[in-house]
């Protein structure tokens, strides 16, 4: 039975522990597990390439040396591709900064490849047209770049793992190590569950089941297209727990609220109480990161007297209740008491 093919197409602003960590997890498949419980290796099951515009060797993120196997015109068929992570400023997309990839990814879809994408090489599937009309994941600070620039796409930020588009052969998963579960549904996909288990047995890999948004944090850069509205963002920065800071914005701002509310959604793209409302969650979690305070007590350090309401907020934004999060990230107190000895 001939060996599936998967391609991972990189550049120099690939980042290698996406690339490489790809290539190791993909390659090890059929192999590896039975030399661990075997005392023998097996066979690859799949046939993994790099590969790059010119196929000539290059440098990706930190210097890290890649030796593509083919440039892309000498590929013109497999069973999936990958764009690998490809980063682009948060503020700055990358319009028409990929017309070779673009279009040799429509003809690699065309032919019946499932393309897929790691992290900001969304943005590369987005300049091909390839997630147009459908929902996709990427890094959840890219969500703002998105909907500016690529309304038709509709962004699942708390996704991982976007399957949505899984029948018409695109999946997208979210920032950082979600190409581990990339890696796994490929795996699954093309060489059966076993095999799947079985690899992610010998990597360590599990799932991200919370989803991406407990690790999302918020984008809070100012925005200087109206000057009064980042006077108003710089303040409620450090004035979020008073009551009524929106009142007190408008107040300070001499506008009325419709207005305000109004310029302030312009400038950036939330409404006042939204953008209060990220602030004052932004600060809850790292609050309950740090572990000491109660979580009635942050509440209310964060400007909710009410500690249901906080709870409920808490939840909606970050998709887990306030203690669950605080538990998500507790091992790392462990480290902490470790270096302390």
């Amino acid at each position: 039975m001939p060996k599936s093919t998967i391609v991972l197409l990189a550049a120099e602003n690939s980042s290698p522990s996406v690339l490489y960590g790809l290539f190791d997890v993909l390659y090890s498949v059929g192999a590896v597990f039975l030399d661990m419980t075997a005392g023998k290796p097996g066979a690859e099951s799949l046939d993994v390439k790099i590969v790059s515009k010119d196929g000539q060797p290059f440098r990706c993120v930190g210097e890290i040396g890649v030796e593509p196997h083919a440039a892309i015109t000498e590929i013109h068929t497999a069973d999936a591709v990958v764009v690998c992570d490809m980063y682009s400023p948060i503020d700055m997309a990358p319009i028409e900064q990929y017309p070779a990839f673009a279009t040799w990814l429509q003809a690699m879809h065309g032919q019946g490849a499932i393309v897929a994408s790691v992290c900001s090489g969304a943005l590369v599937l987005a300049e091909a047209g390839l997630l147009n009309g459908r929902e996709a994941a990427t890094h959840w600070a890219y969500g703002a770049l998105f909907a500016q620039h690529y309304p038709d796409i509709q962004l699942r930020k708390d996704s991982v793992l976007c399957l949505s588009a899984a029948k018409d052969r695109i999946v997208t998963a979210g920032g950082g190590t979600a190409w581990q579960d990339l890696a796994l549904y490929l795996i699954a996909r093309f060489c059966g569950h076993r095999q799947a288990c079985e690899t992610a047995k010998v990597h360590l890999l599990s799932g991200h089941e919370d989803g991406q948004l407990p690790f999302a944090a918020m984008n809070d850069q100012i925005n200087d297209s109206d000057k009064v509205i980042s006077q108003c963002q710089a303040w409620v920065a450090e004035n979020f727990a008073q009551p009524n800071p929106v009142r007190l914005m408008a107040e300070r701002a001499g506008l009325n609220i419709r207005t305000l509310s109004r310029r302030f959604r312009s400038a950036t793209g939330q409404s006042p109480i939204g953008y209060v409302q990220c602030l004052r969650v932004e600060e809850a979690k790292r609050m309950l990161e740090d572990d000491k305070e109660s979580i009635d007590g942050i509440g209310a350090a964060v400007g909710y007297d009410d500690s249901a309401s906080f709870r409920r907020l808490f939840r909606r934004q970050v998709g887990l209740p306030p203690a669950a999060y605080r538990k998500k990230f507790a091992f790392i107190h462990s480290f902490d008491k470790a270096a302390r000895g």
